[in-house]
Formats: structure tokens, C-alpha cells, sequence
């Protein structure tokens, strides 16, 4: 009877753990940014984590929002018709670098290189829900108090995670920066497709619906 109970414990310990199990932190292979299809990615990179560990301090937001430029045929992208300069040269690189830009000579915009080498696909972060050394990112936005505006739209990301235009190039891969699968995907009804911020310039490209969000997040931008 005591070997029968034994066994059924050892039995519910197991299933337990099966069901109960927390994925552990898994950086995001090359491979998931050298797939072709832009926007499976710029869905799939809602729910990952970006993680910084810069000057000993290591900070980290989960995505929340994100917007594709598709490079030469997309009139919102900086590689649109072939475009290469020395700022957007990065995007024509292999999959899985960042692309660091300056918006108004302000804002540092952190992008997403994709796809193969000569093909600048890029996504844009536009929002990030602080998940770890929140009091860091606080400090750098010169803040005091946790609300949504700390991480949501994409210069107060950067701002909040220590990225700049110094990070440009850098891989994705770590150390410095990584983006991290850890089990926090939303679910298909959560996510919600809708046209980009900013780019009226684009024409008909800025009807496209190359913007994605987590449906009612607090740290999604507010334009």
C-alpha cells in the first residue's frame, strides 16, 4: 500500500511540474530574423522581452507594439527604392541587428533588422511593459513614480532601456543586448493590426496594416 502511494505521489508530482512548468528565458536565435516574412515577425516579437545589460546595469521590457518597414518598396521606409546611406546601411545587414536612429535629433528609435543580407526589412519598437530594474529605467527618464508614459512609444523606450545610437549594429544576440522568448506570447485575439504612426509621407503605403499591438496594454504608445 505504501509502494502504491508512493508511486501515485511521484505520478502527481510529475504532471504537476508538466502543467506547472515556467519556460526559462531563451534568446531569440538568428534564425527567427532571417525568416522572409516581415510581418509574421513583427507579430511574433509581441510578448518577447528585450533585455539590456549595459555598464553593469541590466534592464528589460516586454514588447507590446511594433510596426514593419518592408525596405524598397515601402515608401514609409528609410530603404524605400534602394535607398543606402550611411545611417540606414545597417538594414541592408543580416537579420537580428539593431538599427538605432535619431528622430528629431531627440529620440533614439530602436529597430529590429530582418531577412537576409541586402534585403532591409526592419521593425520598429513602439512600446515596451517594464519587467525588470525598473528603478534603473526610472532613473534614466528621469522619473519617480511607475506610470505607462516610462516605456510606452518608442523614444521613452530607448530612453528607458539605455539604447542609443550607439548600439546601432550591435546583434541581437547579446550580450549587450537580447531579445528573450520567455512564455509570454499573447494569445491570436489579443493582438490587433492596424495602420502605422507618423507616415502620411508613405501615400497609399500608409493605409497599410503593418502596425501591431497588444489589445488594451497600458504601455501601448499613445500616438
Amino acid at each position: 500500500m505504501v509502494k502504491v502511494l508512493k508511486r501515485l505521489r511521484n505520478f502527481c508530482f510529475l504532471w504537476l511540474g508538466y502543467f506547472c512548468k515556467v519556460r526559462k528565458p531563451a534568446v531569440l536565435k538568428e534564425t527567427f530574423y532571417t525568416r522572409s516574412d516581415l510581418l509574421q515577425i513583427a507579430r511574433e516579437l509581441l510578448g518577447m522581452v528585450i533585455v539590456t545589460d549595459l555598464d553593469g546595469v541590466v534592464t528589460a521590457g516586454r514588447i507590446v507594439e511594433t510596426e514593419a518597414y518592408a525596405g524598397v518598396a515601402d515608401r514609409a521606409s528609410h530603404a524605400f527604392g534602394g535607398r543606402r546611406t550611411l545611417r540606414t546601411e545597417v538594414m541592408y545587414a543580416h537579420g537580428g541587428v539593431a538599427y538605432v536612429y535619431l528622430c528629431y535629433g531627440i529620440h533614439h528609435l530602436f529597430n529590429v533588422v530582418t531577412n537576409q543580407r541586402d534585403i532591409p526589412h526592419a521593425v520598429l519598437i513602439r512600446g515596451v511593459e517594464p519587467v525588470e530594474g525598473i528603478p534603473a529605467m526610472l532613473a534614466r527618464r528621469k522619473q519617480a513614480v511607475l506610470k505607462s508614459q516610462l516605456t510606452a512609444g518608442p523614444g521613452a523606450l530607448s530612453k528607458a532601456l539605455g539604447i542609443s545610437t550607439l548600439h546601432t549594429g550591435l546583434s541581437l544576440t547579446g550580450p549587450r543586448i537580447r531579445i528573450e522568448d520567455r512564455g509570454l506570447a499573447p494569445g491570436s485575439g489579443q493582438i490587433v493590426a492596424t495602420t502605422r504612426i507618423g507616415v502620411d509621407y508613405a501615400g497609399t503605403d500608409a493605409l497599410l496594416p503593418y502596425r501591431f499591438y497588444i489589445q488594451a496594454n497600458p504601455y501601448v504608445s499613445r500616438f
